[in-house]
C-alpha cells in the first residue's frame, strides 16, 4: 500500500505522541520540512532536524510535553486527501476551535497557517488542523 507523505507524517506524529516519545523520524521532503517547521514556529514541537543519509534524508521532530508530562498536541487531522482535495479562498479559511487551534495551508506563496494566509489575503488547499 502506497501512503501519502503528509499523511504519513501526520500519522507518525499523533502515534509518537501517543506513546509520549521523545522525538519520531521519518524520510525527509521539502513538504515534510515544512510543516515542521510551521509546527514548530506555533509551538506544538521542540524543534526539528534534517539529517543527511546515504539513500534519502532523516527528518527527525522532537515532541513537546508540558512539566508534568501532559501532551501539547491534543490532536492532528488530515483533512485534504488524494481523493478528495479541500480548497478555501481568503474569504473563507477555516478557524480551528474557535481560533485555539491551527489549520496548515499549501498556497500559491507557500507552505502557512491559516492565520499568515488570512493576513496575506491567499486561499489554498487545507492540509491539516492541529489543536
Amino acid at each position: 500500500m502506497i501512503t501519502h507523505p503528509i499523511a504519513d507524517m501526520l500519522t507518525r506524529i499523533r502515534n509518537a505522541n501517543q506513546a509520549l516519545h521523545e522525538s519520531v523520524s521519518m524520510p525527509s521532503s521539502g513538504m515534510r520540512k515544512e510543516i515542521a517547521r510551521i509546527l514548530d514556529e506555533e509551538g506544538y514541537i521542540e524543534g526539528y532536524a534534517v539529517a543527511k543519509g546515504d539513500v534519502f534524508d532523516t527528518l527527525t521532530v522532537t515532541l513537546k510535553y508540558s512539566a508534568s508530562r501532559e501532551r501539547v498536541i491534543s490532536g492532528l487531522k488530515r483533512i485534504s486527501k488524494p481523493g478528495r482535495r479541500q480548497y478555501a479562498d481568503a474569504d473563507s479559511l477555516p478557524r480551528v476551535l474557535g481560533g485555539m487551534g491551527t489549520a496548515i495551508l499549501t498556497t500559491s506563496k507557500g507552505v502557512m497557517t491559516a492565520y499568515e494566509a488570512r493576513r496575506q489575503r491567499v486561499g489554498g488547499e487545507i492540509l491539516a488542523h492541529i489543536w
